[in-house]
């Protein structure tokens, strides 16, 4: 028979426990997502047309005759804005890169959460078992 404690908070010390071990089972699920992303970058694929500048095209008057497409990658860096122009060919693996970076950074967030809402529950239980 497993005996049960009440702690000076009311809950239940197998409560506790098993809540701890759903959150790092949450956390193993979590980090073996880390091992199914895929090359990453930082930034934005954009597609742009793009005016020529020359007063007699018909770009400079008419949008929809503006010379393109063009593609370009815009990120931050060290607070700038960097654009790199792409490819035609080079674009949708650079857009897929993007939305693997954006995964990752989504992944870090809620490992980062859960990691440390299991710190908490550990260090209650270490003082918890101190008390004892």
């Amino acid at each position: 028979m497993s005996r049960a404690f009440v702690s000076k908070s009311g809950i239940r010390s197998d409560a506790r426990n098993a809540s701890l071990e759903r959150r790092a089972q949450r956390f193993l699920e979590l980090r073996r997502g880390l091992e199914q992303i895929e090359y990453f970058c930082k930034g934005t694929v954009l597609r742009r047309m793009m005016k020529c500048g020359k007063a007699q095209c018909a770009c400079a008057t008419d949008a929809s005759k503006r010379h393109g497409p063009y593609f370009e990658l815009t990120y931050k860096a060290n607070g700038k804005t960097v654009n790199v122009k792409l490819s035609r060919e080079a674009a949708p693996l650079y857009r897929a890169a993007a939305q693997q970076y954006r995964k990752l950074k989504t992944l870090l967030s809620r490992l980062d959460k859960l990691s440390k809402t299991i710190l908490r529950h550990q260090a209650k239980l270490a003082e918890s078992k101190r008390q004892d």
